[in-house]
């Protein structure tokens, strides 16, 4: 009975405290969770989306790693003889000597070495071997070497020499001389080590006035390294 046994009145209800608490706070975080629960998934989503991304990328740089260790593993051995044979067939038309009977350069400032194709007023195929040694470098940069474009510009107009200052252009007498460069590119550096092979090939060439126009690239390992759209020269006697 809920009755006073002294005073014979009814007592007020009791509730146990305990579950009560249990009760309020099971709703609360029953609320709490309708509200929160949308952007905790989400953001456990993306967690998982980003260790994924890690995970899959780790995988491929160690794959890509030890796909590279396999083939330097299995490449075969390339003996000094067998890389040097690699340009047997490669003529030399003209070599430095007979270059300097032509060109008025001289070191360091004469930059083809060789002459592999030649084709008399009309064009040529030369090539310059980058060395460390040569003083450009010293500045151009002092912590990563880059040859000059200016400098890959003039060897290509040095093999454009050699077109017009032989027969059947020019006598060969007198001095030639820019008179402009439009269309220049560049596609990739070159550095010592590298060898720049270049063409030079004849545009037009008016006798009357000594002006040659001539077109030109330069290649490194079979790569483009540099192209000229038009070169102008003027032969002054």
């Amino acid at each position: 009975s809920n009755r006073n046994p002294e005073e014979g009145e009814p007592l007020p209800m009791q509730i146990p405290l305990i579950p009560f608490i249990s009760v309020i706070f099971a709703a609360a975080l029953h609320l709490s969770g309708a509200f929160l629960q949308p952007s905790t998934h989400a953001s456990l989503f993306q967690r998982r989306q980003q260790l994924t991304s890690r995970t899959s990328r780790w995988s491929t740089a160690t794959e890509t790693a030890d796909t590279a260790e396999t083939a330097a593993a299995e490449a075969p051995w390339r003996s000094a003889a067998s890389v040097s044979e690699l340009t047997s067939d490669v003529p030399v038309v003209m070599d430095i000597e007979a270059i300097r009977k032509v060109l008025p350069h001289r070191y360091p400032f004469l930059l083809v070495d060789k002459v592999i194709e030649f084709e008399p007023g009309k064009r040529a195929v030369g090539v310059k071997t980058i060395s460390a040694n040569e003083p450009q470098f010293t500045g151009h940069f002092p912590e990563r070497a880059i040859m000059p474009g200016v400098l890959q510009i003039e060897a290509m107009a040095q093999l454009g020499g050699l077109v017009c200052l032989q027969e059947p252009l020019s006598d060969g007498k007198g001095d030639f001389f820019f008179a402009g460069v439009d269309g220049v590119r560049w596609k990739r550096p070159v550095v010592p080590g590298d060898v720049l092979v270049m063409e030079m090939e004849l545009l037009s060439w008016r006798a009357k006035f000594g002006i040659a126009k001539m077109t030109g690239a330069g290649y490194v390992d079979g790569q483009k390294a540099v192209e000229v759209k038009e070169f102008t020269f003027a032969l002054a006697k």
